[in-house]
């Protein structure tokens, strides 16, 4: 068998590896942006509560209409904004932060979730679940998840420089008259869309994988948003291929390869990542800073001349 054959014969022989491809990248592109702003803005253990937080829902379409991915879908992402919602209103009534709100919210979802599909399915439908299936999509399943992932890229498109001001500047985005808690819902329910437009293909568990993994790695190779929402979308482009080469090679459940190829991703740019890898922080001269300049996190912040 020749290189060409190992690498690409399965995608171009087989349908349900080509769907799963597809459907794999198109949720890498949308969560690319989802991923970096989430580590830009330090919210990365939000994404995984909202992640957890879809199984009750999805667990509701499941005992309705079994494993109907349009059920599963709007149920997901009804339960993802119903915890998102509640995790708000609770962080403006009382002492506590949203994120451990939605800490809260997000394990006794899980709870209630494993604890329906357990009473009324199988261990089977309760890995499917949790795991997802995103070699068993079907034409109709993967249109679905191309327009949601081509919605929330559409959102993105809109709202990007929004959100990203308020994520630099909150109060000062509400002092131009901005309501800045609906561009903050707004953020959350872009990034709850991208989570259950993953749900089919790995599941409430590993959903999170393919969005913050690449962007963890993008972080590590380049310093300005734009090239790191780049970078993410490639990242994510070649671990879904390698996971799914990895999968149908090894006999490896699809959802997992994928996660960890882009682990091996993102070991690789922590270790040679050109602008804050291991080897590249190690190889940098250690001279002490300009008196005029400030170095922060990569980023060079004139102050102006030294005195």
């Amino acid at each position: 068998m020749s290189v060409f054959e190992f690498m690409f014969s399965p995608f171009l022989e087989l349908d349900f590896m080509a769907r799963a491809l597809l459907a794999s990248a198109a949720i890498a592109i949308a969560g690319a942006p989802v991923g970096v702003l989430l580590m830009f803005r330090r919210l990365s253990l939000v994404g995984d509560a909202l992640g957890h937080a879809l199984l009750p829902g999805a667990a509701l379409g499941y005992l309705m209409w079994g494993l109907y991915f349009p059920a599963l879908f709007f149920g997901g992402l009804i339960a993802g904004l119903l915890v998102a919602a509640l995790a708000s209103l609770v962080a403006r009534i009382s002492p506590q932060r949203e994120e451990s709100s939605l800490a809260s919210m997000y394990l006794l979802s899980i709870a209630v979730g494993v604890v329906l599909v357990s009473r009324s399915g199988s261990s089977v439908d309760l890995m499917h679940l949790l795991f997802g299936s995103v070699l068993a999509l079907d034409e109709a399943t993967l249109a679905m998840v191309l327009g949601a992932s081509g919605l929330a890229l559409l959102l993105w498109a809109l709202l990007g420089r929004l959100l990203l001001f308020e994520a630099l500047d909150a109060a000062h985005l509400e002092r131009l008259g901005y309501p800045v808690k609906w561009v903050h819902f707004a953020f959350l329910f872009i990034v709850v869309l991208t989570l259950v437009t993953g749900f089919q293909a790995l599941g409430t568990l590993m959903a999170l994988g393919l969005v913050l993994l690449p962007a963890a790695a993008a972080r590590f190779c380049v310093d300005s948003l734009p090239r790191q929402i780049g970078g993410a979308m490639l990242f994510g482009g070649i671990g879904s291929f390698a996971g799914l080469l990895a999968s149908f090679h090894l006999n490896w459940p699809s959802g997992p390869a994928i996660v960890l190829s882009c682990g091996v991703i993102y070991l690789l740019a922590l270790g040679f990542g050109p602008a804050h890898g291991l080897w590249s922080r190690w190889r940098r001269p250690r001279h002490p800073p300009h008196p005029g300049v400030t170095i922060r996190t990569g980023v060079v912040v004139t102050r102006g001349e030294a005195p």
